[in-house]
């Protein structure tokens, strides 16, 4: 069974596709507080930036590990 890449309380920043929208998105870290289930075959989490007032749904794939 598929299992969550990333963890909750994992910092990780969004691609560049979904950043486009963000301005500077590709250098602000984001924390993972929600892992949620999968949504049409491919997990979602609930992320928040200390730079914004709310949190974000993203995917999986919308995410890359902070190194």
């Amino acid at each position: 069974m598929p299992t969550h890449k990333f963890k909750i309380g994992q910092i990780v920043f969004l691609s560049a596709s979904l950043g486009d929208n963000i301005p500077g998105s590709a250098y602000i870290p984001y924390i993972i507080t929600r892992r949620l289930p999968d949504h049409d075959g491919e997990f979602e989490y609930q992320v928040r930036s200390s730079n914004e007032p709310h949190e974000r749904v993203v995917r999986e794939n919308q995410l890359r590990k902070a190194t």
